[in-house]
Formats: structure tokens, C-alpha cells, sequence
């Protein structure tokens, strides 16, 4: 298993970024992959993959160039640069295609692990990357990025609040299959074999993308990033309406039966209406008639006001949950 050595220190200055790039290398991979995990991730696919795919008919030297980046046990490097917090879509690929040749070559040759094929090897990789990451995210990521942002921020509320109430701990255990806190200081941040890695000291930030996939990341030894798939439920287009017992629905009403389960872990008004596609009137009557009914309770993180399910809450949806549509 790969993990790193990390103190106390480091992970309470650490913080949770959000980044277009990350996003849009997340459906890079998704389209690479060419599978959704769940229906939204499916019609996204539908949608998008087969001009994707005859792009890269069109174009073999990138096609290969991505088969190469994205190895099986390792991404290229040069691929994935360490988010920084406020960085624009292009402001991070053009990170990605200002790399020196020969360092995307190399990057390349460890994901493969060995030699490039002879039409990788060419001086114009990083430029090819650039311009694929660009075609993603015009094409299938910026069009949606303003709903996507608010479900990767309810993501990183959701999280805050988890670390203030159960510890980091519990929050490396839940990012995604392969992390856990290890104790005694030590971090395992994938299933693979890599040796360990002193990060302690060093700037680290996590960072949520709604496609279900994550990868690590590094700068040298000064900044490391765990890119981590939203939670179930956030990451789904139409997550407000699946997952709602069929008898609670019947009770409460479909919408306001899919609030009620949402709040499981504590969203914000906005956060709801990015989750669920409802308006924001119909979310605060819903949210009214909810607290009135003392199946929700409002709680304050900051500036931000949350609501969460209390004990009857849970007690009702468990209660129903034989039902499920």
C-alpha cells in the first residue's frame, strides 16, 4: 500500500480546493474508462463519447498519448498538477502544457513502465495534452460547471462539518476505497505498492470531483493533493430523487421525502437546490415544514447555515426504508 507520514500540524493547516482542471481531468478519465457508475455518469457518456471517440480516430498520436498517460497503476504525472486554490481552468492546463518535453516523456515512460512507442517520441506531448484537457472541458465540463461547483462545494461543507464533529480521522477513512488514517501519523492514500512518503510540513489540500475516480498527486516536496470523488448521492444530477423509500414518499411527498434523505449529512439551502434541482422557494417550504415537524434541526459552520436530520428524522426514514422505489 502507498502512504504517507503526516502530522497533526500539516493536516489541521490542510484545506479543501476546488479545480476545474481536476474536474475536467476526472472526465478525461471517465471518457477514457467509456463506463458510468451510476445513471447520471451515464448520460453524461451518451452524450459525450462519441465525439470523443472520433476525435481520437482522427488524431492517433493523442489517442496513444492518452492510452500511455493513463496506466493502469499510475498517471502520468505531468497529467495531473498539484491544484492551487482560486486557479482558473486555464491557468492550471496551462500548467500541464508548458511541461518540458522531455519530462512528459519520461512521466509517460514510468506510467507505461517502459520504453515510449516510437510515435511518442516527439517534442509536442505537453501542447497535445493541453489541447485535449481544453476540448473536455469546453465541450462536456463548462457547460455544467456552475451546477457541478456547487455539488463539489455541499461536498466540501459536508466534509468541514464531519471534521468538526468526528475528526480527521473519519474523514481519510470515507475519501475514497484505498485511504484510511493508519495511525501513528500514517496516511494510506492508495492500495498501491509505492514506499512511503515524509509530507509533514508540506502544504496538502483535498480536492472533489463529481466523476467517481481520485488520484494523488505531488510538487517536488513542498505540495501534495488527494483528489477524491464526491459522496454517492452529490455526485448524481439528480440525486434528490433516487434512494427515497417508496412508503416515505407516499407520506411526505416525493420532493420533500428526497430533502428529508439528503440530510442525512448536513447541506445548506443552496447545496439542496444544486443537489436536488428544485427551486429555492420549494426547498424552504419543504425545509419549513420539516423543522416544524422536528425532523430536521438548523445548525450554524461558519457563516453558513446547514440543516441536518435529527434522531426522529432518521428514526422515520429507517422506518420506511423496507420500501425502496
Amino acid at each position: 500500500m502507498g502512504w504517507w507520514q503526516v502530522n497533526a500540524d500539516t493536516l489541521a493547516r490542510s484545506r479543501f480546493v476546488l479545480s476545474p482542471l481536476a474536474e475536467t481531468f476526472a472526465g478525461l478519465k471517465l471518457l477514457h474508462a467509456g463506463v458510468g457508475a451510476h445513471p447520471g455518469e451515464r448520460d453524461w457518456l451518451r452524450a459525450h463519447l462519441p465525439r470523443y471517440r472520433a476525435l481520437l480516430a482522427a488524431d492517433p498520436v493523442t489517442a496513444r498519448l492518452v492510452r500511455a498517460g493513463l496506466g493502469r497503476d499510475w498517471i502520468a504525472d505531468f497529467l495531473t498538477p498539484t491544484p492551487l486554490d482560486g486557479e482558473t481552468f486555464e491557468e492550471g492546463v496551462a500548467r500541464v502544457g508548458a511541461v518540458r518535453p522531455e519530462q512528459a516523456r519520461a512521466h509517460l515512460a514510468m506510467s507505461l513502465a517502459g520504453p515510449l512507442p516510437a510515435e511518442l517520441e516527439r517534442d509536442d506531448l505537453p501542447e497535445r495534452a493541453a489541447a485535449l484537457l481544453r476540448y473536455v472541458w469546453r465541450e462536456a465540463v463548462c457547460p455544467d460547471w456552475d451546477r457541478r461547483r456547487r455539488i463539489l462545494e455541499a461536498d466540501v461543507v459536508a466534509r468541514t462539518v464531519q471534521v468538526s464533529r468526528s475528526g480527521w480521522a473519519a474523514v481519510l477513512d470515507s475519501l475514497r476505497p484505498g485511504t484510511r488514517w493508519l495511525g501513528e501519523s500514517r496516511f494510506q492514500v492508495n492500495r498501491h505498492e509505492y514506499p512511503p512518503r515524509e509530507i509533514s510540513g508540506a502544504e496538502l489540500v483535498f480536492v472533489p470531483v463529481t466523476p467517481g475516480t481520485g488520484w494523488v498527486s505531488w510538487e517536488g516536496r513542498e505540495r501534495y493533493a488527494v483528489v477524491y470523488p464526491c459522496t454517492g448521492v452529490l455526485a448524481e444530477p439528480s440525486g434528490g430523487g433516487r434512494g427515497v423509500p417508496s412508503a416515505l414518499g407516499a407520506l411526505l411527498g416525493g420532493a420533500r421525502a428526497g430533502v428529508l434523505v439528503l440530510l442525512g449529512a448536513p447541506l445548506s439551502t443552496t447545496q439542496l437546490v444544486a443537489v436536488t434541482g428544485q427551486g429555492l422557494g420549494s426547498v424552504g417550504r419543504h425545509l419549513r415544514v420539516l423543522l416544524d415537524a422536528g425532523l430536521v434541526e438548523r445548525r450554524r459552520a461558519g457563516r453558513v447555515v446547514l440543516y441536518v436530520r435529527t434522531a426522529a428524522g432518521d428514526v422515520l426514514v429507517e422506518a420506511t426504508g423496507s420500501a425502496v422505489r
